[in-house]
């Protein structure tokens, strides 16, 4: 099994954000019931969701800006890392995620294992 990293960007509710309505409710426990089934499968093998806010740290003078960093529907909400045989596979565990209810998507990228004992 391989780990791949799933970027979650965009959607229409982020869960630090949303409103306290039954929708939102059910969109959350949506997600929720799709993480715990990855889980039982064995297939989770971690991720958060990320707060709205951050620091970027960037070029040789290391020049400090506040984000979010591109518009919201670009914007990192979370990832999730999950074991998957390869590629193929991971991309069809995304197309479970709840984002796409909302207009997301999911960036499937494989984890890279690195030596680094050289």
């Amino acid at each position: 099994m391989e780990k791949f990293m799933f970027l979650f960007r965009g959607g229409d509710t982020h869960v630090h954000g949303a409103e306290d309505s039954k929708e939102v409710k059910a969109y959350i426990q949506s997600w929720i019931t799709w993480m715990q089934g990855l889980g039982q499968k064995g297939i989770l093998a971690g991720g958060e969701p990320l707060q709205t806010t951050g620091k970027q740290v960037s070029g040789k003078d290391k020049v400090v800006t506040d984000g979010p960093f591109m518009e919201a529907k670009e914007m990192i909400g979370g990832y999730l890392i999950v074991n998957a045989k390869d590629i193929n596979e991971a991309v069809e565990i995304a197309k479970g995620c709840p984002i796409f209810e909302e207009n997301g998507k999911v960036e499937v990228r494989p984890v890279q294992i690195q030596n680094l004992e050289n």
